[in-house]
């Protein structure tokens, strides 16, 4: 079976969880890359604004989510939303995943977010296999145990 685990990450702890999710299920790693520079404390409050309205973005990434059995996506939250990268691959490639599960990261609530991700999708004809939020006082911990909870 083939697993992609492709995220997201500003900061680097959506980046983490990731890699340990991928290490556990053996999975490829894709990381998206936004186009827009997001960097600084005006880029974080941008990012914010960007997440909050639900807009898109131009992304990079390597991988085609169709060559795959199961696709977990991961994201960080800003302002309790998906960040207009993840949306935008959602978006793209949401004909392509028949099978699914995504994670995301936050210091403290998740607010809409694992509910925008899971709406992005189709439920009737595609199957979630899980979804998790990940603390990023927790990251090794929680990873482990939504990888652990995909293969049980």
């Amino acid at each position: 079976m083939r697993i992609l685990v492709v995220f997201y990450s500003r900061d680097g702890h959506t980046r983490r969880a990731a890699k340990i999710i991928a290490n556990l299920l053996k999975a490829e790693l894709d990381e998206i890359v936004d186009k827009k520079s997001r960097k600084g404390i005006l880029g974080f409050i941008k990012a914010g604004y960007d997440a909050t309205l639900g807009k898109t973005t131009e992304i990079v990434f390597r991988k085609n989510p169709s060559e795959y059995d199961i696709v977990i996506i991961g994201t960080p939250v800003w302002n309790g939303c998906i960040t207009p990268a993840i949306r935008t691959y959602m978006m793209k490639n949401k004909e392509n995943i028949r099978k699914f599960a995504f994670f995301a990261t936050c210091a403290i609530e998740a607010g809409k977010c694992l509910k925008q991700m899971y709406e992005l999708f189709d439920s009737k004809s595609k199957s979630l296999l899980g979804r998790k939020v990940i603390h990023k006082g927790n990251i090794e911990k929680e990873a482990k145990e939504f990888a652990e909870g995909l293969i049980s």
